[in-house]
């Protein structure tokens, strides 16, 4: 009888486990979606978080830019560099390299065939045929 009891008692506590174990499994099986999803949500918010402090970096940059051009001498500066501008009474030199290449070569060969008497607009159609 006492074997009886205890076989029952075993096949009873593992019973009991097998259906603990099987709603754990379907607890399990529930709650991985949602939790999946906040991951993947929690990543994409450290992304546009990330894209937001540079594109606000960005922006302070152009502000600060943008005051740069609001300076009437920062224009200035600007068109002399990158235009060659110069203000009236100044005098703008441009320096050459040294040594001759084949394109100085080739200007130099066409610019000497050129008579200064033609037109300027014959100058152009000869200049033009003789380089091409």
């Amino acid at each position: 009888m006492a074997r009886r009891q205890l076989s029952f008692r075993s096949r009873r506590s593992s019973g009991r486990a097998l259906a603990l174990w099987a709603i754990f499994f379907i607890l399990a099986l529930a709650i991985a979606p949602p939790v999946k999803h906040y991951f993947t949500q929690r990543a994409q918010i450290s992304a546009l978080n990330a894209q937001l402090t540079s594109d606000n970096k960005a922006l302070e940059a152009a502000r600060q830019e943008l005051q740069m051009w609001q300076d009437p001498e920062y224009v200035k500066s600007q068109a002399r560099e990158r235009l060659h501008f110069v203000l009236p009474g100044e005098r703008h030199y441009i320096v050459a390299e040294n040594g001759t290449t084949s394109e100085s070569t080739q200007t130099n060969k066409v610019a000497n065939s050129l008579t200064d008497g033609q037109p300027w607009y014959a100058r152009l159609i000869a200049s033009i045929s003789e380089t091409g």
